[in-house]
């Protein structure tokens, strides 16, 4: 969802902003901000191309930095000289950090642990703002250091992270930021930003324009303020619910298919959000991918996204997931494979299997509790929706627990407390000591990560006679 703040605070569509710009109303800055990525960066676009609709002008009057890059003298003596073309002059700062503080840690955590295999060096520049934020230093995590912050230090620091995941990412992140020889973000001065206040405030020559994106801002800053009162701010928070993905990209994509003559069938928009689940930048690529492959025809049916798409990621990891859950040794294999070959970091198949290990172990221990005598592995989805999740939810907030498998999704609880009694307590546990080796070895062994990731998939699903029975 994207909304616009003026001055009063009150909302308005990105089309008011932009027939705002179309007007000749164009303000000296605007800020886009917030955890949809994609439609961040569409509206950038779409704001940047209002504000100098010529290309041949964009090439000499748009300049574009990182937000880890940024420097804020610099940053203002671009603002204050005059474009070398006569018309608008607009200066991007994306990423930027100079609304960041403590408040958006958690958001930043979830950003470094998507980025450390696809996009290395944004997830260390990540993780240095966050030790910058945090107050702490990289020499001190290093070498095993992290492990000193137990989980009362952990949530003292980032109040909105519980952490239980953090001995999956932290050590990767320390790891990587050692061997790129990453250093400490520089926090911004306040005689800095003071200097950027006032020239937003009245400095900037008219024609001149500041576009700032973030992932998250600090509302409570002055310069957030500043920026309320003379410009323009977007926010775009993440679309929940399968429905209003569905809505925002079939809204999204509207233009994009009546434009080439084309529309998908509702069979079609079914199979797309098999395939992608929604998400806009897989969803718009995939589109592109079938506008090309139908031709002549205006509409795309079912079977044209199974034969453009194919299997994706996603379902293989659901396949490797559920065949290990149900101790299956040839589908499991075979899903392990197919990950591998389509390109995937051995680690991050590793870090998927750990987590279905880690929901196992807790759902067995829920079972063991006795908090769940409404629940049967033969009951049905249905049935366990409404006479064990909700209680199960209750009395987990009720006791303020951090467990992950209850904040899960109510059918990943269900599969994993059905999944839970084709293994014992000692088995999981021996499991979860078999990859903390595991791990070791594909950190600093030359040991085939393939190999090792087979051979544990050959411990879990083996037959095994004899096993104690546990509740």
């Amino acid at each position: 969802m994207v909304h616009h703040e003026d001055d009063t605070g009150r909302d308005a569509s990105l089309e008011a902003v932009l027939a705002e710009v179309k007007r000749g109303k164009a303000v000296p800055c605007y800020l886009l901000y917030g955890e949809e990525e994609f439609r961040l960066r569409d509206t950038l676009d779409k704001i940047t191309a209002a504000l100098i609709p010529d290309a041949r002008d964009r090439e000499l009057n748009l300049f574009v930095t990182d937000g880890e890059h940024e420097d804020v003298g610099a940053l203002c003596e671009s603002l204050i000289t005059p474009p070398l073309l006569p018309g608008r002059k607009v200066v991007v700062v994306r990423d930027t950090r100079l609304f960041q503080s403590k408040k958006i840690l958690g958001l930043l955590i979830v950003r470094i642990r998507e980025r450390l295999e696809p996009d290395p060096a944004r997830a260390a520049a990540d993780f240095m703002q966050f030790l910058t934020l945090a107050e702490m230093q990289l020499e001190d995590l290093r070498d095993g250091g992290w492990r000193k912050i137990d989980d009362d230090a952990w949530r003292k620091i980032v109040p909105d992270d519980g952490g239980g995941d953090r001995e999956t990412w932290l050590p990767k992140a320390v790891e990587l930021c050692v061997s790129l020889g990453a250093s400490l973000v520089r926090e911004k001065t306040e005689e800095e930003t003071d200097r950027l206040e006032r020239v937003l405030a009245g400095g900037m020559p008219e024609g001149n324009h500041l576009i700032l994106t973030a992932a998250a801002a600090d509302r409570r800053k002055k310069l957030f303020k500043v920026v309320l009162s003379v410009g323009r701010i977007l926010t775009f928070t993440k679309v929940k619910g399968e429905a209003r993905q569905q809505q925002a990209l079939m809204e999204m994509a509207a233009g994009l298919l009546t434009g080439r003559g084309k529309r998908l069938s509702s069979g079609a928009w079914v199979a797309l959000g098999q395939k992608t689940g929604f998400s806009l930048r897989e969803s718009l690529g995939a589109i592109e991918k079938l506008i090309a492959y139908a031709g002549e025809k205006a509409v795309i049916e079912a079977a044209d996204v199974e034969a453009v798409i194919g299997r994706t990621k996603e379902e293989t990891v659901f396949d490797l997931t559920g065949a290990l859950a149900s101790r299956n040794l040839p589908a499991s294999l075979r899903a392990l494979k197919d990950l591998l070959d389509q390109g995937e970091p051995p680690l991050k198949v590793f870090s998927m299997i750990v987590r279905e290990i880690r929901l196992l172990l807790q759902a067995k221990l829920l079972l063991a509790s006795g908090r769940l005598k409404a629940f049967s592995a033969d009951m049905d989805y249905g049935r366990f929706q409404k006479a064990v999740y909700p209680s199960l939810k209750q009395g987990a907030e009720e006791r303020e627990e951090q467990v992950d498998l209850v904040s899960q999704h109510p059918y990943v609880v269900y599969q994993s407390l059905k999944n839970a009694v084709r293994f014992t307590r000692s088995e999981l546990a021996e499991f979860l000591e078999m990859l903390v080796r595991i791990d070791l070895a594909l950190k600093s062994t030359g040991q085939e990560p393939r190999l090792l990731l087979e051979r544990f998939l050959l411990a879990v699903c083996k037959s095994i006679q004899g096993r104690e029975s546990e509740c």
